[in-house]
């Protein structure tokens, strides 16, 4: 496999003065296109962790709904067993 030297130093993929992606696109005007700067790669991991923080506190409302809605319906039940019993 052939090894790319690169001259990117802010570059995610950068090890030891070599490219380490998988593959690469070069465009002869702008240069490398798989380029991305660290600080816009952690910026997205960031931006990732923020929002599989969101989603699980979303399941543990949801979580917390559903056994209201368990709660609620058994009360429900408790209560009509009370009625049924007062018929008697």
């Amino acid at each position: 496999m052939p090894r790319i030297r690169c001259r990117y130093e802010d570059c995610i993929f950068l090890d030891g003065g070599y490219c380490t992606a998988e593959r690469i696109e070069l465009d002869p005007e702008t240069g490398c296109l798989t380029f991305q700067r660290v600080d816009e790669a952690e910026a997205t991991e960031a931006d990732w962790e923020a929002e599989e923080e969101e989603l699980e506190e979303e399941e543990v409302l949801d979580e917390e709904e559903e056994e209201e809605i368990e709660w609620d319906e058994e009360e429900e039940e408790d209560e009509d067993d009370d009625d049924d019993e007062d018929e008697w």
